[in-house]
């Protein structure tokens, strides 16, 4: 009985260590000169959205504390503007466990009369992070879905001034 419970251990072990890819295998999803006219994510109310080809500015929060200083940033804005200045937010709350996710993080978005695309998928999350500073507000500049340009800001300042040019 020892055996069998040690090797079940074992196996829990493997499979809760295991990944389907490694990062080496992501595919980066944020480079200039591709598509992201794909991009289909659900908002905080459960809504579907997809990329408007008007859409101008793609903004990705991938930290809880990025996710925090952008969506206190639009909170100060009317509802609609982000509508207004052509852009779309992401908050990825993909490295949160399911649990908080459901129980704190999407009822608190709830809040928000902005829309928040929520990125909840690791595997997803991961080709949108790969070569990107995490830890910045990252915007890519597209035009008719195509990527042509990302940046990494580190204020709402750089923020309000590239969602309004």
């Amino acid at each position: 009985m020892k055996i069998i419970i040690g090797f079940l251990i074992t196996v829990v072990m493997f499979i809760g260590c295991s990944s389907k890819a490694t990062d080496m295998d992501v595919k980066p999803k944020l480079v200039v000169e591709k598509s992201l006219a794909n991009l289909a994510l659900n908002d905080q109310n459960g809504n579907a959205h997809k990329l408007k080809a008007t859409t101008k500015k793609v903004i990705f929060a991938f930290s809880k504390d990025i996710g925090h200083t952008c969506n206190n940033f639009f909170a100060t804005k009317d509802a609609k503007y982000l509508d207004n200045n052509n852009a779309i937010f992401i908050a990825d709350v993909s490295g949160a466990p399911s649990l908080i996710r459901s129980m704190f993080i999407l009822p608190g978005l709830k809040d928000f009369k902005h829309t928040v695309l929520i990125l909840d998928d690791k595997e997803l999350s991961s080709g949108y992070k790969k070569n990107q500073d995490v830890e910045k507000i990252v915007v890519a500049e597209v035009n008719d879905g195509i990527i042509k340009e990302i940046k990494s800001l580190n204020t709402v300042d750089e923020l309000a001034k590239e969602i309004e040019k």
